[in-house]
Formats: structure tokens, sequence, C-alpha cells
């Protein structure tokens, strides 16, 4: 009899569907304006909380869902964000997050999205202050930033503070409860993968290296936080027989350089069994080394530029761990859009996998990299 009394009645909800739902019909059965109802919608604020719930019950009982694009270009408005990251003609890496910016934003741009870039010097911080001004000048409506430097940044995110302006960091994170979220890799994580990886077939006494062929690494929370993982590796172990290093060697783009200092390391610490590149540059360490030389020492470094790959392929890397650099500056604008386009929550952090990448599956990982790069 249930099932005959609803039938028998005026099916409302059959002729609903029939077509889309419109903010007059969601007004008409909340009894309110339709400029009340786009107020609830679009999250603009003065309504009273008991007709917001009433609009927001009757949208979830008609199943109403926001025309996206409609909502977005409705007012003709572009939705700015500048992209403050470092030049990839310094670092090669730096070519992966812009490529995966340019994928979304190659996706997003038909909602009214507009990405501006800001390319600084990765290897001077005052450079970033001067491009960071540079972009608050031009009054983005959000920051998509890599804080590279600890001082600097932290500047750049009082600024957005004060001025109200969102953001996402990609790459290196910095405590931050202002920003809308960090995609990138657990920098500590990633030391505590690095070192499990050289401690395979490590023999008592023997020393192992970590090495920032960096500028100025004492201001880089990235850096500072792999040193922190990889040690706190063998202090849980309890390896105390495994002795680590560090060292900083700031003119490692002079090639004559480099193979003196580390050939006085290897003089230094006839027992030394592996090394640890904090960054992209483990190339640079293989290629200062001599081939008598190479075999003895295993060298675990980060990401697949070219000149890595090459190394690996000649065995002269043994472990790269890949941060998955373009799916940062993709994931970077799209959760952006996410948020403010599509109004969808957004977690806080986003850690991106660490891919072990080695001689036999580099070419799977490479293959994966630019699939994605590629896709539409």
């Amino acid at each position: 009899m249930l099932f005959q009394e609803v039938e028998d009645q005026p099916n409302y909800f059959m002729d609903i569907m029939k077509k889309p739902i419109r903010i007059k019909d969601i007004a008409k059965r909340a009894g309110v304006s339709t400029g009340t109802v786009d107020r609830v919608i679009h999250k603009r604020g003065n309504v009273s909380k008991k007709a917001e719930q009433k609009i927001l019950d009757i949208m979830e009982e008609l199943g109403y869902e926001r025309n996206i694009i409609a909502s977005a270009l409705a007012y003709n408005k572009t939705f700015t964000i500048g992209a403050l990251l470092p030049d990839p003609a310094l670092d090669p890496y730096w070519e992966d997050p812009i490529s995966g910016v340019e994928k979304a934003f190659k996706a997003v741009q038909h909602y009214g999205v507009v990405v501006n870039f800001y390319l600084f010097d990765l290897f001077d911080p005052d450079s970033f202050l001067n491009k960071a001004d540079e972009l608050l000048g031009d009054h983005p409506d959000a920051i998509l930033f890599s804080p590279l430097f600890i001082k600097e940044a932290k500047i750049l995110l009082d600024k957005c503070k004060d001025q109200g302006i969102p953001n996402v960091m990609i790459n290196t994170r910095i405590k931050n409860d202002e920003s809308l979220c960090y995609i990138g890799q657990d920098s500590y994580q990633s030391g505590v993968l690095a070192a499990r990886l050289l401690n395979f077939g490590l023999d008592e006494n023997s020393t192992v290296i970590i090495l920032n062929l960096e500028k100025a690494s004492y201001n880089a929370q990235h850096l500072i936080d792999k040193e922190k993982g990889f040690r706190e590796y063998f202090r849980k172990i309890g390896n105390n027989n495994i002795a680590i290093e560090k060292y900083d060697f700031e003119d490692f783009d002079d090639e004559r350089k480099l193979k003196s200092f580390v050939d006085a390391l290897l003089t230094l610490h006839p027992d030394l069994v592996g090394m640890f590149v904090t960054n992209s540059r483990a190339y640079r360490l293989a290629e200062a080394i001599s081939p008598s030389q190479i075999n003895h020492v295993k060298i675990v470094g980060f990401d697949l530029v070219p000149s890595n790959l090459q190394c690996l392929e000649k065995e002269e890397i043994n472990f790269l761990i890949n941060q998955n650099a373009a799916q940062q500056g993709y994931y970077g604008v799209m959760n952006l859009f996410n948020h403010f386009i599509l109004k969808l929550p957004v977690e806080k952090t986003q850690y991106l996998p660490l891919d072990i990448v080695v001689l036999e599956n580099y070419s799977y990982y490479l293959q994966k990299q630019e699939t994605f790069q590629l896709a539409g």
C-alpha cells in the first residue's frame, strides 16, 4: 500500500529529474530570493545560518550540482596564480615542476585561470625576494612557490598572510598553518630511504658521507630534513660502528675544484663506502670520482635528470630517488583550482611517492614520467 500511496501522488521528483536543477527552483522551495541562494552556493555570506542550512538541505535533496564552467565564467573574471620557481636554466631539475604547472594550466585555462611565472636564481636569496616582490606587486589571487630559502620564504609567507593571499608550497616544506597545502616529497623520509639503501651490504667500521652540493645549505629546509632522516635511520638500527660525516661543497660547478675536493675526501676516509648526494647533482660527484675509485663507493642521489640517468646507465650511480617533480607542479595548480573554482576540500599535506630507481627499472619510470607530462 505504501508504494501505491506514493505512486498516486504528483511525482515531483520524477519531473525535476527531467531537467537540470536551477537556482530559481531551489529559491522557490526555500521561499527565498535567487540572490540568497546564489550567495550560499558561492559562499559569499550575508545569509542567516537558518536560511543557509535550509538552502543546503534542499540542494542536497534535489541533487543540485553547480555548473562549474558557467559559474566560473559568469562574472567574466580571471583567477591569477603567480608561480615563483627557480630558473631551470640554472638547474635542469626545475624543468619538470615547470612542465607540470604548464600541463595543469592547459587543463584549467578555460575556467578563467591564468598562470604567470616568476623565475628566480636558486643560488641567490635576494633574487627570490626580488621576484617575490614583483609577484606581489601584480596582485595575484594565489601563489604557488618553492620555499628553497628558509629565511626568505618566511618573509614571503608573512606578506601573504598580511595581504590575504593563499599559497601552495611544492618541493620544500616549511611549517606554515596559513598555507593551503604542501605537495612534494617527505624530505625526512627521503633521508631515511637513502640511508636504508646505503646500508645494504655495509661492513662494520665503514664511513658514509652526506654531501650537500649546494650553496648555503644551512638555509635550505629540505636538506636539513634529509640529513635528520639519514642520521635517524642509523641511530634506530643501532649500527654505531658506521661513521656518518657531512660535507657542504658550494663550488660544485667547478669540475677541477670538485675533483680535488673528492680526492681529498677519499684520502681522508679510506674506509668510505657510500655517499648520499642530497639533491639532483649526484652526477657531478660521479664524474669527479676516478674510474678506479667509483666501484668502491656506492652513490645515492635524487631525480631523473638526464646526467643522472647517464651515470646510472654506466653504473656510476647506484640508486636514484625519484621525487616526481612534474607532479608537484601539476598538483600545485590543480589544488588551487579545486579549492577556489570547484570549492572542494584540499588536504593540507600531500606527500608524493618516493620511487627507488635503479639501472634495471629506470626506463619504466622515465616512460611513466614522460607519459604524465605529455598526457592532455
